[in-house]
């Protein structure tokens, strides 16, 4: 497990700058109405939000960007997919630990559980690890598999190697994640070919795959609808968060 020598005490409050990185333009969409290009950043309030694109190389060169901002703690934000059973589409995942398959990163337990506190009764929450690899996993089989060898509840691809930018910087971190596509579901293959590099779906791959195969478009409009679920949620906790009471972060593990 990493741990790194204690942070400056900071308060979470209008005098405290947070950092929050988001790989996809619909997970900005949720924190700010500002258009970004992949790599920028944005002030909201007195803090900093960036859009980094999809996978590790993209959250690290992001995550770099924010600490060079003088920020106080980092926030890894978006979509989940789900691992265990009971994680639903627009459930909350607030992950206690950040597992890289090699190395386990302690999230901020303080920030996580004042955050918990303040968020409506409708979302429901969960808290424990969170598995972040550098690949896209598609399949409900794997994810089935994840799930057993780590007891991860969610599965990303950023929030490791924020974490990770998070130690060698000594900031405290979290990482919020709304789940999307449930344990149960295997990605359709018109998503897989049209993903291009940075995780974004590129339309007319998509409209290509579907003219040749049809019987797919029941499982892309039940992933859209699980995509807006976890949108959904993620609005309702920048609300939330953006409320916050002072807030002593601890030391990033």
């Amino acid at each position: 497990m990493s741990r790194s020598p204690t942070a400056l005490s900071t308060i979470f409050n209008a005098d405290t700058c947070v950092g929050i990185v988001v790989a996809l333009p619909e997970e900005l969409a949720t924190l700010t109405l500002t258009k970004l290009k992949r790599g920028e950043c944005c002030r909201v309030g007195n803090h900093w939000v960036a859009y980094a694109g999809a996978g590790f190389d993209n959250a690290t060169t992001a995550a770099q960007l924010l600490t060079d901002k003088g920020i106080h703690c980092l926030i890894s934000w978006g979509c989940a997919a789900g691992l265990a059973a009971d994680t639903k589409p627009g459930d909350l995942l607030l992950a206690s630990q950040i597992d890289n398959g090699t190395r386990q990163f302690d999230t901020d337990s303080q920030l996580s559980a004042s955050l918990r506190q303040s968020l409506p009764t409708s979302i429901n929450v969960h808290a424990g690890k969170l598995y972040s690899c550098n690949r896209l996993v598609g399949s409900s089989l794997e994810k089935q598999r994840i799930h057993q060898q780590t007891q991860a509840l969610g599965l990303d691809m950023e929030s490791a190697a924020i974490a990770d930018v998070a130690f060698r910087a000594h900031l405290p971190v979290m990482a919020v994640r709304s789940i999307a596509d449930p344990v149960g579901q295997t990605l359709p293959q018109a998503v897989i070919q049209a993903l291009n590099s940075q995780g974004q779906v590129e339309l007319p791959k998509l409209l290509r795959y579907l003219l040749w195969h049809p019987f797919e478009v029941k499982a892309l409009i039940q992933l859209g609808l699980h995509f807006n679920a976890a949108q959904k949620t993620l609005k309702l906790v920048a609300r939330e968060l953006s409320r916050q009471p002072h807030y002593l972060p601890e030391a990033a593990n």
